[in-house]
């Protein structure tokens, strides 16, 4: 498909997409993620300032991964929350791409002249409305419109552990940081370039991850 997006659009995107922006990333960066033992008794705590999640089951840690937080102007929220709504094609009701014929623009979606497609934010796993996890590009300062973004390779096996009803808690920091948290392993997907525009607003945005996602505890 012939497209019409240019470095300029480009540029724009990266803004415009705060919450949104870097889906497929392919950069290396996979972490283990254990299955549960009871699924009941897995929780999940986000640290702000070591911009890391750890799912826990009980104090059992079964995911550690670092994550893109909310910038200054659009912050994720601290607060106590459960998961509420997971969708695996989930696309942005907010921000993407207005399409006409073979012209792509980026484009909020009560902006688009043509028809809107949403930018994709595959594994999406809601805690309060309007905010979630999802996968996309993890940024090593604050990036986000407030979403808790997780590398391509990770986000689906995070999309595994969390269920509806799992508890969040979000918080400046956490005990975690100086243990399990500390020199955390970050990926470097936010220097990969973006996928096409024609691949975005496609079913190609979503790819089926390697199974298995989740492995036995030693």
């Amino acid at each position: 498909m012939k497209t019409l997006f240019t470095l300029a659009g480009l540029a724009t995107l990266a803004l415009l997409t705060g919450c949104a922006n870097g889906p497929m990333a392919r950069s290396n960066y996979d972490v283990v993620a254990y299955k549960p033992k009871n699924p009941s008794d897995v929780r999940i705590k986000v640290s702000l300032s070591n911009r890391a999640v750890y799912v826990l089951e009980g104090n059992t840690p079964l995911l550690v991964t670092a994550c893109a937080i909310g910038k200054p102007t659009n912050p994720t929220h601290p607060g106590n929350f459960r998961i509420s709504n997971k969708i695996p094609n989930k696309r942005s009701g907010e921000y993407g791409f207005s399409v006409s014929g073979d012209s792509i623009h980026p484009a909020k979606a009560s902006e688009a002249s043509g028809h809107y497609v949403g930018f994709p934010m595959a594994w999406w796993c809601e805690y309060t409305s309007g905010y979630g996890f999802h996968e996309g590009a993890v940024w090593p300062i604050p990036r986000t419109h407030g979403c808790i973004r997780l590398h391509h390779n990770v986000a689906p096996k995070f999309y595994a552990l969390a269920k509806v009803g799992t508890p969040v808690s979000i918080a400046e920091s956490q005990p975690e940081d100086a243990t399990i948290g500390k020199d955390l392993k970050r990926p470097q997907d936010y220097k990969d370039p973006d996928p096409a525009p024609a691949i975005l607003i496609s079913d190609r945005a979503f790819s089926k991850p390697p199974e298995p996602l989740l492995v036995d505890r030693p």
